[in-house]
């Protein structure tokens, strides 16, 4: 017999494409799929699933504490677009990390190694354990040190606009314009920070959601941001990242 499968993504479209992709595998029954995640927290709590491809970011909860809420715990697939979860995902053992767009190749591979675990191949994960583990850790930074000779200052995230690199320096920009140094790369910072807030839009720059004013069109695919601060700063958002914003400003 199929395992059972639920699919939850706040996206409709991202929904059906993934249950059309598992039905033309025909590797799996599909349950059922919801948009809601507190909608699907009660379904499956009647209707448990063999294996649940999960959304992590959505308005309402993270997938993470999708997980947490469900009595019986079912084996996870997450699907995101934000390649930032992928060590937490895996703290909590997830069968696998699916990158949106999601690939018929990487399904496949989820669809494997859920095949081997069930048929007693491959050891089963604490799921339960290990996802009450990751709901313990601390809170994302409120504010970051910046060091300025022998003293250290400290920056309010609330009040940063966003960060940029220059001269090999990753600068956080406040809203009257004045940058401070602080440490860590952009990589570091987009992993530390919370991600409902912040976007990377660009290898270099990591923006604050909540000081965007205007979105413009640009040549070659591309989008520039106009933040509301003093000097009405304007960014470039990479061809690559225009989806994702998007997405995450409701366009």
């Amino acid at each position: 017999m199929r395992p059972r499968a639920y699919v939850i993504d706040d996206g409709p479209l991202a929904v059906e494409r993934l249950v059309r992709m598992l039905k033309k595998t025909a590797r799996v029954e599909v349950a059922g799929s919801s948009t809601d995640p507190v909608a699907a927290v009660e379904w499956l709590r009647v209707n448990p699933a063999d294996v649940v491809f999960l959304d992590i970011e959505m308005p309402e909860m993270q997938g993470f504490d999708v997980l947490a809420r469900l009595e019986s715990q079912p084996y996870v697939v997450f699907t995101t677009a934000f390649e930032r979860y992928a060590l937490r995902a895996f703290e909590v053992h997830s069968i696998d990390y699916l990158l949106k767009p999601i690939d018929a190749a990487d399904l496949d591979r989820a669809l494997d190694k859920l095949d081997r675990i069930l048929g007693g191949v491959e050891p089963s994960p604490d799921l339960a354990k290990a996802v009450r583990a990751v709901l313990k850790q601390s809170a994302y930074p409120s504010r970051l040190p910046s060091r300025v000779g022998d003293r250290v200052e400290f920056v309010d995230l609330s009040a940063v606009t966003h960060f940029y690199v220059e001269d090999k320096l990753t600068m956080a920009t406040v809203h009257n314009g004045k940058a401070h140094a602080v440490d860590g790369s952009i990589n570091e910072l987009e992993g530390r920070l919370d991600p409902g807030a912040w976007l990377r839009i660009h290898r270099s720059t990591l923006l604050n959601l909540a000081y965007v004013q205007e979105v413009h069109g640009f040549f070659g695919g591309r989008l520039v941001v106009r933040l509301k601060d003093e000097r009405r700063t304007e960014l470039q958002v990479a061809r690559e990242r225009v989806g994702v914003l998007k997405e995450r400003l409701g366009m």
